[in-house]
């Protein structure tokens, strides 16, 4: 068997160097006789063709592709389970009245959010900028290729975008799909408990299947801000940011609940299950070791232990900060604050979770604690009605994160500035945009009498809890 694997692993390693640039001089070798000419391109036919999954599998590396693959995968899964942590922390922070309506939202979001990035978003996002599309600004998407149609393109389904790290094409869109639904979740909580469904419908699609993609590509799809030396390694802007934004053009648009500001001030509107929302956010940070712990591409045993560490201390110091600001600042131990802030804190270490170190994240994570608190007050008090602070935790704590690189992770603060701050203007217009042509045509607001009565009866005809008795 030690002499077969050998074997296989001298063929494997024979096989990389015809497809390398860095062995063209070989062709000035003397050729080969006519009656070796015919054996050797026999034996060369045999050959996996170097870069496929075939030559990987057959490789003295095939271990190492099949772990990274693997793990990103999982990492995907994990991202995946962040839906029902959304889910549970939309539903629970707002009126019991609206949970079936909101539940709705989160369920489509997933899956055209998948839809979409598989037929068009994923090759916008990722189009190869090496062949000169739009200058690093635009490109057209496509659907992904159907690469089980025939054994041609079944071997070429193995990712090289990423410079020495290597898996398949699949493994590499369902990750990027999952992330593509999350940018659109964070808009589902700002607009919740009074925005006709339809229309969000609508403006879900549009947003993560045409707009999300464009913003993405420049950087991870190698366009202008990848150029430009702009950090965000798993999305603090690029994800979080241009949630957060795009939800604060939504909510302009859409106008504040019903009650919520009145001429004697601001009336609180409780959320109706702590303990769910409590658990919702549990959920995201479990899942966050998917969202940036698989955003190393790879399962290197050194960056995916960093990343996990700074991601949780990231998150653990956010929900300190914004306990104890709360608490001076409201004079009450308030836990809605203090699960925004974990959030707060993890989103703002997503961005340098590779580069910061883990008594950095901390500092990080703590001082979006300290930010979202004064974040959700500040919008309160202008009246944009935000009912689980997706502005403030996405779109304010994911501008800190990115701008944090350059004081922590020790990247430009200008080139920081600039990426974050072009992300979250396109999101902020294109989502205005979007949502202001729906009002004037469908309309986005259900009317009084429906808001009164709670989305769940009518939109959906059904309430989320039966309190009579069977």
């Amino acid at each position: 068997m030690k002499v077969r694997a050998l074997a296989a692993a001298a063929i494997a390693f024979a096989a990389f160097p015809m497809a390398s640039p860095a062995y063209g001089q070989d062709a000035a070798s003397p050729p080969p006789t006519e009656a070796a000419a015919a054996p050797a391109e026999a034996a060369a036919e045999a050959l996996p063709a170097a870069g496929t999954y075939e030559a990987f599998m057959a490789g003295p590396d095939a271990a190492m592709f099949t772990v990274n693959n693997l793990w990103i995968l999982l990492s995907a899964a994990l991202v995946f389970i962040m839906h029902l942590g959304f889910c549970s922390v939309e539903s629970g922070l707002c009126q019991k009245k609206n949970t079936v309506n909101i539940l709705f939202k989160n369920v489509f979001i997933v899956c055209i959010g998948a839809f979409g990035y598989m037929a068009w978003g994923f090759n916008a996002m990722y189009p190869g900028w090496e062949a000169g599309v739009s200058k690093g600004f635009f490109a057209l998407g496509k659907p992904l290729m159907d690469g089980f149609a025939n054994e041609a393109e079944r071997t070429a389904n193995v990712t090289t975008a990423y410079a020495g790290v290597n898996y398949t094409v699949w493994t590499d869109f369902i990750f990027q799909a999952m992330f593509a639904a999350t940018a659109a979740t964070i808009v589902s909580g700002a607009v919740a408990e009074r925005v006709k469904l339809k229309s969000f419908m609508i403006y879900a699609a549009i947003l993560v299947t045409f707009c999300y993609p464009i913003t993405g590509s420049w950087k991870w799809g190698y366009g202008w801000l990848n150029t430009l030396g702009f950090a965000d390694f798993a999305g603090s802007t690029l994800v979080h940011a241009f949630g957060g934004f795009a939800s604060l053009a939504a909510i302009l648009v859409l106008g504040p609940r019903l009650g919520k500001f009145t001429k004697d001030g601001i009336r609180p509107i409780l959320p109706h299950n702590l303990p769910l929302a409590n658990i919702g956010v549990f959920m995201l940070f479990l899942g966050w070791f998917g969202f940036n712990g698989g955003s190393v591409l790879s399962a290197d045993p050194e960056k995916v232990s960093r990343v996990f560490v700074t991601t949780a201390m990231g998150g653990f110091a956010g929900g300190l900060g914004a306990m104890f600001t709360s608490w001076f600042v409201l004079k009450k131990p308030d836990l809605s604050m203090g699960l925004n802030g974990i959030l707060a804190g993890l989103v703002g270490i997503t961005a340098g979770a590779d580069v910061i170190s883990p008594w950095g994240a901390v500092a990080v994570g703590a001082i979006a604690g300290l930010i979202v608190v004064f974040s959700v007050i500040f919008f309160d008090k202008i009246r944009i009605d935000d009912p689980v602070g997706a502005i403030s935790v996405h779109g304010v704590c994911g501008v800190w994160g990115t701008l944090a690189v350059g004081i922590f992770g020790g990247g430009s603060i200008v080139t920081q500035f600039i990426g974050t701050a072009s992300v979250s203007a396109f999101a902020f217009i294109v989502s205005f945009v979007i949502f202001h042509a729906l009002k004037l045509t469908l309309g986005v607001r259900v009317d009084a009498q429906e808001e009164h009565e709670g989305l769940d009866v009518a939109e959906h005809g059904s309430p989320a809890y039966n309190d009579s008795q069977a």
